[in-house]
Formats: structure tokens, C-alpha cells, sequence
């Protein structure tokens, strides 16, 4: 399938942020936010095809650490189609404070994990104002992040492969809240 880069545009601006501007984006983001925060995503295709998805789950903004993360480079702003461009970006430096920082705007926080003990993705409330954290390819989310976070999911796996894709994880996790909320 051929990618459709129409929408990317690189004389628009990608819209980033402070992470100590987060308070505002919750606050702008209405009463039942959707935020996506990425722990130490590196690979730029992933980070681009991320973005997209956000941009298609109407996520309402993106939190990525400073350090140990993809930039979001040409290549990022190519694949993600105009997502790059359309999504605040929040540059965090110190990704637990970022989480304290949303729990205290009465977002709840929920981290994926491949770990049996995680709840199903399906079985847990993804209702209300919600962060969906997605880990690193291969290490996922660090252990300090998973216990900030108020609860962990897992996606089921049936197969012999172990995990997805991040990127692919992401757009299962971001549609699945969207199916609770009733998004039709």
C-alpha cells in the first residue's frame, strides 16, 4: 500500500510544549481528555506512524520525553502524514513529573504492560479523562513509570509472537478507548 504523505506539510509548524503547560492542555482538552504519553519511543517510523494515529483517535495531546526519544525529525513529520503538525507535542523532561502533573489534573493513567498480572485492555475502564502511557520497542514502559501509573493493561495475545508492534499497540490501545466512549 502506497503511504499518502498529502497531508504533510513542512512549512506548518509542530505545535510543542513545556511540560510545565500541561495543566493548560488538560484544562483545554475538555472534560473527557485523551492523552497518549510515549516512554522512550527511539525509532522515528514508529514515533511518525504514532503520531498519525493520534491524530486519527483525536488524541488530544502527545507527551514524549526530552531525552531517550526519537525527535521528531523530517522523517517523523513524513510518516506521521500531517499528525506531527495537528497534535501538541509535549516535551517533557522528567516523565514521572509529567504523569504527577496529570493525575493532579484528574487524568487517570494507564500504563501497557506485556505481564500477566496487567488486566486485559478490554476488561478495564478507559472512560473519562484518560493517558494511555506505550513503552519502548522492546523494554516497554520503565518500571518507575509503571508504578506512577494508576493501573496497567495488557492487549491479549493469542499467537506465539510475545508483543506488537509499538506502533501498532498504540492504535489498538487509542481505539479501544474510543470504542468505550461511545465513538461511533
Amino acid at each position: 500500500m502506497a503511504r499518502d504523505n498529502s497531508h504533510y506539510n513542512r512549512d506548518v509548524a509542530i505545535l510543542k510544549h513545556d511540560e510545565s503547560e500541561i495543566p493548560e492542555l488538560v484544562e483545554a482538552a475538555g472534560e473527557n481528555p485523551l492523552i497518549l504519553v510515549l516512554d522512550g519511543i527511539q525509532d522515528p517510523h514508529n514515533l511518525g506512524a504514532i503520531l498519525r494515529t493520534a491524530d486519527c483517535a483525536g488524541v488530544d495531546f502527545v507527551v514524549i520525553t526530552k531525552r531517550r526519544s526519537a525527535p521528531v525529525t523530517e522523517t517523523v513529520r513524513r510518516i506521521a502524514c500531517g499528525g506531527a503538525e495537528s497534535v501538541p507535542i509535549v516535551l517533557a523532561n522528567n516523565l514521572r513529573n509529567a504523569l504527577d502533573k496529570l493525575k493532579n489534573c484528574g487524568v487517570w493513567v494507564a500504563g501497557t504492560s506485556d505481564h500477566k498480572t496487567s488486566q486485559s485492555l478490554y476488561n478495564a475502564n478507559l472512560k473519562g479523562p484518560l493517558a494511555i502511557v506505550m513503552g519502548a520497542e522492546g523494554d516497554g514502559i520503565r518500571h518507575l513509570t509503571g508504578e506512577t501509573c494508576d493501573f496497567l493493561v495488557r492487549i491479549p495475545m493469542l499467537g506465539s509472537v510475545p508483543c506488537l508492534n509499538v506502533s501498532v499497540a498504540t492504535g489498538v490501545c487509542l481505539f479501544e478507548a474510543l470504542r468505550q466512549r461511545g465513538v461511533r
